[in-house]
């Protein structure tokens, strides 16, 4: 059932795409100039020009995303830490494959902020969580995101035996049971966990209903900006905001109706 629900969301989620739907409407307009609808033509050019600026002028992603980067406050004192949890995401597996080297893309403040936190809390364990997100890898995969997450760390010189790597996680509903099943937490242990902002609200749903009791948020990667700064032609980044707020808030529907 997990594999179903994965192939099912990556499949919804290609489809849902902003750039999938404008290329839609670009076959459209072509087919109707063929066919000399001049009508449909018309009205589907339009919208297809409208769109690309709306997209590109408007920082509709920033409006879309604030509430979402707003559902946990920035915590400066944590009390006690006995772990700390970051998902992954911030890698870049083909660069790191096709480099050698460890590569990280936008999520890539998570390690920034894991780092800091091991050596803020030299007592508590680091669990990252993350196989492979991309529906390609759906047979297996050489370089795992926990394989990238592992040289990054070793980088940062962090002990090995502090570390627990989980491998198999496709999802965050997966991160959070697997997570358990490997660190096996005990009551009343405090484990920090670390994920983008505008993620945050659904990764600790799911990791409670996983039965991870004492877990403390900790938001990173933050990527709205303020009006004034995203007004302005920016198409690129304002359709990957775009794509990423609506993915998290069906993402977050989608989980809590199926009890992620």
């Amino acid at each position: 059932m997990d594999t179903v629900f994965f192939v099912f969301s990556k499949l919804f989620g290609t489809a849902l795409k902003l750039e999938t739907w404008l290329l839609v409407i670009a076959v459209l307009t072509f087919w109707a100039s063929l066919r000399s609808w001049a009508r449909v033509a018309k009205v589907a050019s339009a919208t297809l020009v409208l769109a690309i600026l709306g997209i590109g002028l408007l920082p509709l992603g920033d409006v879309l995303m604030r509430p979402l980067e707003a559902d946990f406050p920035i915590k400066k004192a944590l009390g006690q830490v006995d772990g700390i949890i970051v998902l992954g995401g911030g890698e870049d597996v083909p660069a790191t494959t096709r480099s050698g080297q460890p590569q990280i893309d936008e999520g890539g403040d998570r390690y920034i902020a894991a780092s800091a936190l091991v050596h803020r809390y030299p007592a508590a364990r680091l669990l990252f969580t993350g196989g492979s997100g991309r529906l390609r890898d759906g047979a297996g995969n050489e370089v795992s995101e926990a394989a990238v997450a592992e040289q990054i760390f070793l980088a940062q010189g962090i002990a090995p035996e502090r570390m627990l790597l989980e491998r198999q996680s496709r999802n965050t509903a997966e991160n959070a049971r697997l997570s358990h099943l490997l660190a096996g937490p005990k009551d009343g242990e405090q484990w920090v966990l670390v994920t983008s902002a505008f993620h945050m609200s659904r990764a600790v749903s799911s990791f409670r209903a996983a039965g991870w009791q004492g877990i403390i948020p900790f938001p990173v990667d933050f990527r709205t900006r303020g009006w004034s700064d995203a007004l302005g032609w920016n198409f690129q980044r304002n359709l990957g905001l775009l794509n990423t707020a609506l993915r998290e808030w069906i993402g977050r529907a989608v989980y809590s109706m199926t009890g992620r």
